[in-house]
């Protein structure tokens, strides 16, 4: 072998040596982190609330059984478009007009007993006692006159003592039978006057019999209390139905009302006259718009979440939200034009900073950076993108949440740049 072919195969092995070399030490590293990034750019942004709610009618009219009875006749069918006045359905009525009969009966009789009672009782003991007064009376001023005459009499001895005391005797047993007379007369005006108050109670609670036996009668021909949509009609004929039992619900429909039920943490961003859209899972293609028009005072309770019922109006002009129904509901907070925005993944919270991990181009090879912590200034958010109101300038990129935990110099491999 000569010298220039020796001096090949030492170069090749030197090489293959370094390559060797090479190889161990890059199959020590470890492989860069993948992440994905997002770039801050300018867009319109609106800040919004979403959740659940239900429909109600703004000003429902609920009517209700006033008597127990059975369903005869019904004349509407739910869901249809009614007129003040329209007869909905009959109910039996033959129970409350029995019934109506008997109560104007009783109320002639209340009636005859209150004149009486007002004209001092029994007429003929009330005359009685009067006669029987007056003539105690007379009798009694006679005495009265002829004990005088005998007491001068006696002064004079032209009379007995014992003519004068059997006179007082007498004139003492008129005096005591015109008080009793007069006690007599005292307690049958006393009486009379009871009378009259019980009379008058009687005739009072009949009159009021009457009239609520003659509204259950009207009431037996149910008819619409205000124009609207028939949105309830729970009855059939021959239901039997009870006091108070809901009848029929009648409301104009044109503009309803939506109670959203809005989580505790969201609560403090809503304000009235906020704009309002309504979303129904049986049309998926509509939306509906309003406006909240009260916000909560308190929380409550709902399942297992703490939520505040905010009232929202909604135009409801062809009468596709029906009451009850279960709405998807989105509250727009507010909007801002032109706003530098990025991803909400992209913003890390800790207390109340706001954190991303912006990439320094280039700094280990095409495709290869290393992230950089750094606090920005957000405002108002969506539901997929913060407001940066400081921290970051247009164009920038910052990384999106990874599989691998993201901190302040990892070296990472750049996977995309929207």
């Amino acid at each position: 072998m000569g010298p220039s072919v020796a001096k090949r195969v030492w170069l090749i092995l030197a090489g293959a040596a370094a390559l060797v070399v090479v190889l161990v030490m890059l199959s020590g590293r470890q492989p860069l982190a993948r992440v994905a990034v997002a770039r801050a750019v300018r867009a319109n942004l609106n800040a919004s609330i979403t959740s659940n709610g239900k429909v109600e009618p703004i000003a429902p009219h609920s009517i209700r059984a006033q008597l127990p009875t059975f369903v005869a006749k019904v004349f509407a069918v739910e869901g249809q478009a009614v007129k003040r006045g329209q007869v909905l359905l009959s109910l039996d009525a033959d129970q409350a007009r029995a019934d109506l009969a008997r109560a104007r009966e009783q109320l002639v009789g209340a009636q005859e007993a209150l004149r009486a009672a007002r004209a001092g009782g029994r007429a003929d003991e009330v005359a009685q006692v009067e006669s029987d007064l007056r003539k105690a009376d007379i009798e009694r001023v006679r005495l009265r006159r002829e004990r005088e005459a005998l007491e001068r009499l006696v002064a004079k001895q032209a009379a007995t003592k014992d003519e004068l005391d059997q006179k007082q005797a007498a004139l003492e047993r008129a005096e005591a039978d015109w008080q009793r007379l007069r006690r007599t007369r005292d307690e049958l005006a006393r009486r009379a006057k009871l009378d009259v108050e019980r009379a008058t109670l009687l005739a009072e609670r009949s009159v009021n019999e009457v009239r609520a036996l003659q509204e259950k009668v009207r009431s037996t021909q149910v008819t619409v209390p205000v124009s609207g949509t028939l949105y309830s009609l729970p009855v059939r004929p021959s239901d039997f139905v009870k006091v108070g039992d809901l009848l029929a619900e009648v409301a104009d429909l044109r503009r309803v009302r939506v109670r959203a039920f809005i989580d505790e943490p969201e609560l403090g961003t809503l304000e009235t006259n906020q704009r309002v859209e309504i979303t129904w899972d049986a049309l998926p293609s509509q939306s509906w718009q309003g406006r909240t028009e009260q916000v909560p005072k308190q929380v409550v309770a709902r399942g297992t979440r703490s939520v505040g019922e905010v009232i929202c109006s909604v135009d409801n002009e062809k009468i596709e939200l029906l009451p009850n129904i279960n709405v998807g509901v989105r509250i727009y907070l507010r909007e801002r034009a032109n706003a530098l925005v990025v991803p909400r993944g992209a913003v890390r919270i800790e207390g109340t900073r706001r954190f991303v991990f912006t990439l320094e181009d280039g700094s280990l090879g095409v495709n290869r950076s290393r992230l950089q912590k750094r606090e920005i200034r957000v405002g108002i958010a969506s539901a997929t993108s913060y407001e940066v109101l400081d921290g970051l300038r247009e164009g920038e990129a910052v990384a999106l949440p990874s599989e691998v935990e993201l901190r302040d110099g990892l070296g990472v491999r750049v996977m995309q740049t929207p």
